[in-house]
């Protein structure tokens, strides 16, 4: 499948924003919730991590002695077992969801609380991702619906779009203690990392 010109280089930039905080945890379990049907993130962290685990309805076969990922519809259950990963990545994913409350309850429940992670430093486990902001919508859909430089379908599926207080109260609400939210790309997008 080949993607609209903006796709790859978007991709490049919230990756970027994701790496420094997985590789604070050498050795991590991760954990990329809608990993999309190329697994892009999961394959760049790699050589970071211990194990990686990818789901979406739109996964890749794939699996290596590192990684694997599940074919999995995002509705409010993650088929995981309480606290097993370290690091749950989100990456353009919860503008999509039907029910983001419940996915991200799921989320801080397959969350470590309290590990030895890196050298014997320890903590809970860390939720991180990005998130396009309100100010994005109008952008996004002039990018995509004239100019297609940016997948049309993908914008059509966002439910709704964030600001900072409202990813503060989202994730409160879903049981993390302490979260880090802050807007980037021109205030278009929001990189924001959570505790369980």
């Amino acid at each position: 499948m080949k993607e609209p010109l903006l796709e790859p280089l978007l991709r490049k930039m919230r990756i970027s924003k994701i790496l420094p905080v997985i590789r604070q945890f050498p050795q991590c379990k991760l954990l990329d919730v809608g990993c999309g049907y190329n697994a892009k993130l999961l394959k760049s962290v790699e050589p970071y991590i211990t194990s990686g685990t990818g789901i979406d309805f739109k996964a890749p076969d794939l699996k290596t002695a590192k990684l694997k990922t599940i074919s999995v519809t995002l509705d409010d259950k993650l088929p995981f077992e309480n606290d097993s990963f370290h690091i749950v990545t989100l990456m353009a994913v919860l503008e999509h969801l039907e029910k983001p409350l419940d996915i991200l309850r799921e989320i801080h429940r397959v969350l470590k609380k309290s590990e030895t992670i890196n050298n014997g430093a320890s903590g809970t486990g860390i939720l991180t991702g990005t998130v396009p902001s309100k100010a994005a919508k109008p952008v996004l859909e002039f990018l995509s619906y004239k100019l297609k430089i940016v997948n049309e379908a993908e914008i059509r599926d966002h439910k709704q779009y964030f600001n900072k207080k409202e990813l503060g109260e989202i994730f409160s609400k879903a049981g993390f203690k302490e979260s880090n939210i802050k807007y980037f790309q021109f205030g278009m997008n929001i990189f924001f990392t959570a505790q369980a």
